[in-house]
């Protein structure tokens, strides 16, 4: 006896499961406005426990070439545009993409939850032949998405934090040490950092990093920002407002943004740089280069990062590359006229 197939699912069960019209599923697959975050939401979840994804004119992997990589940050957009590492980056991605005729779908996401579902729906809807995940977290729900899905990704960050996937990354706890030691050979014995959003794990291995290599000095402070100006400002305001004996001598921060504020501050406060205060950016940029004083930062081809990711993942979704971690140079200490021995 043959048995009786199941029957197929439609656009209109998922309509049904999420209580909304056919037209609203077609928004939400196809990313367009006019519909509520919530029931964007519930429309994935609706598709994906029903095992339904758009019929999409895109070919499929096998046999043909890729001609989409995608690529979700979850950044505000307003930050985001601000952010020289992230241009420098994707502006390298974009340089091996070309190469192959291929194209970037970046997408900005509230959460991880979000970004699951968005990699989901790019990989049911043949709309990408492959991901780059960025700014992992311990436990990262990204993790096993590879597997469930069969989705070709390279992840942007640490062995540690990438459960196997086959990743690229920075040795920040290196360069974090790096950039302590250079200014406690300087004399300073009281060095603060304002760091970048604590639930990032880049973040905390740095974080970790400094802890270790600040241990032996006199003093210690570390401040959790969101990596904006405004936040580095308030950090910064909140160190330097105490008096002399008790404020850091030296201040490194986790981007050139948040530098770039500091040294705004010192001078609002009447402070010199580096007479009174030195500062370290991380990640080396034309900014850093700008301000008077210009900006002692930790060097790191960013570009050339994004390229070295971009050539990684061609590799998984060819077979043809490397499987596991790939580690490229460490950030280098650029010493510049904001960093000088205390006086």
């Amino acid at each position: 006896m043959t048995a009786t197939p199941a029957p197929r699912v439609t656009i209109k069960d998922v309509a049904a499961r999420a209580g909304v019209s056919k037209g609203a599923v077609s928004l939400a697959f196809n990313h367009k406005p006019g519909l509520s975050e919530g029931t964007r939401d519930r429309i994935f979840r609706a598709a994906r426990e029903l095992g339904w994804a758009p019929n999409l004119t895109a070919r499929t992997l096998a046999g043909s070439r890729v001609d989409v990589v995608g690529l979700a940050v979850c950044r505000p957009a307003r930050m985001l545009g601000l952010e020289p590492w992230y241009m420098e980056f994707v502006s390298g991605v974009e340089s091996v993409l070309a190469e192959h005729s291929c194209s970037l779908l970046l997408r900005l996401v509230r959460n991880m939850d979000e970004e699951v579902g968005v990699q989901e729906s790019w990989w049911r809807g043949r709309q990408v032949g492959g991901s780059i995940l960025v700014d992992f977290r311990a436990d990262d729900p990204r993790v096993g998405l590879p597997e469930r899905l069969g989705l070709p990704v390279v992840a942007v960050g640490h062995p540690s934090l990438t459960g196997g996937l086959t990743s690229v990354w920075t040795d920040d706890a290196t360069a974090v040490t790096e950039a302590v030691r250079y200014l406690a050979a300087l004399g300073h014995r009281r060095i603060a950092r304002v760091g970048g959003a604590a639930a990032l794990g880049h973040t905390a291995i740095r974080t970790a990093a400094f802890d270790e290599a600040a241990g032996a000095l006199a003093g210690a402070w570390q401040v959790a920002t969101d990596f904006s100006g405004d936040a580095g400002a308030r950090a910064t305001r909140s160190l330097l407002t105490a008096s002399a004996p008790d404020r850091p001598t030296a201040i490194v921060y986790d981007n050139d943004i948040m530098a770039v504020a500091g040294l705004s501050v010192a001078a609002e406060m009447g402070l010199r740089v580096p007479d009174d205060v030195s500062l370290l950016a991380w990640d080396d940029s034309q900014l850093c280069r700008l301000t008077h004083p210009t900006l002692s930062a930790m060097s790191h081809d960013v570009h050339g990062f994004g390229a070295e990711v971009a050539r990684t993942l061609f590799g998984v979704i060819t077979g043809e590359g490397t499987a596991g971690s790939h580690p490229v140079p460490t950030p280098v200490l650029t010493p510049r006229g904001s960093t000088a021995p205390p006086r």
